[in-house]
C-alpha cells in the first residue's frame, strides 16, 4: 500500500489540505468542500516533501495573478472515467472556460463514440481531487452560468478572476 502525507497551507480561499504519496500530489482541497476526505489514520503529516513546496510555491504564483506552469507531479486516484476527465480539465488553458457539454463532446472524440453525457461528465469534474491545479473551476454551464463547484460559486468566481476577467461566451475546445 502507498504511504499517504498531508499538509495544510493557507490561501486567500482559506486553508488548503494537500495530500501526497510521497512523490505525487494525490489531492488538494479548500476546506469545507463538498468531498473532502477523512484523513488516513495510517498518513502523516510532513510539510517538507519536495512534492509539498513545489506545490506551495505554484499556488503563491497562482494567487498573485501569474502563470505558473503546471510542473508537479499529479497523480489522479479514482475510475478510470473519472481520470480521463480530470486529465481533460488539465488541457483547458489559463483564463479561458468551457461547458460540460463541450467537456462530454471532446471526451466522445477522444474515444471515438457519438455521445457521452455531459451530466456524467459534470459528476467527475465535480469530484476532482486536485482542485485549483486541475482547473475545475474554468468549466460552466450551457449559457455560460456559473454552477457547480465543490468549494462553493464565490470560490469558482473568486478563481475566475484571479486569472482574468470572466470570459462571456465559452471557447472551442
Amino acid at each position: 500500500m502507498t504511504s499517504r502525507y498531508y499538509t495544510r497551507c493557507a490561501s486567500p480561499l482559506g486553508e488548503l489540505l494537500l495530500a501526497s504519496d510521497g512523490t505525487s500530489l494525490t489531492g488538494l482541497w479548500m476546506e469545507g468542500q463538498k468531498y473532502y476526505p477523512e484523513i488516513d489514520t495510517k498518513g502523516r503529516f510532513d510539510g517538507n516533501l519536495p512534492v509539498f513546496e513545489a506545490t506551495r510555491r505554484w499556488l503563491s504564483a497562482y494567487f498573485q495573478g501569474l502563470k505558473p506552469v503546471l510542473d508537479i507531479p499529479l497523480t489522479f486516484e479514482g475510475t478510470p472515467f473519472r481520470c480521463e476527465v480530470w486529465r481533460l480539465l488539465c488541457q483547458i488553458p489559463y483564463g479561458e472556460v468551457v461547458t460540460y457539454g463541450q467537456l462530454a463532446a471532446r471526451l466522445a472524440r477522444q474515444r471515438g463514440v457519438p455521445k457521452i453525457s455531459a451530466r456524467a461528465v459534470g459528476q467527475a469534474v465535480g469530484h476532482n481531487p486536485i482542485s485549483i491545479i486541475v482547473p475545475c473551476h474554468r468549466v460552466v454551464g450551457s449559457n455560460n452560468q456559473l454552477t457547480g463547484y465543490a468549494g462553493g460559486l464565490e470560490r469558482k468566481m473568486f478563481l475566475l478572476g484571479v486569472e482574468g476577467d470572466f470570459i462571456k461566451s465559452p471557447l472551442q475546445f
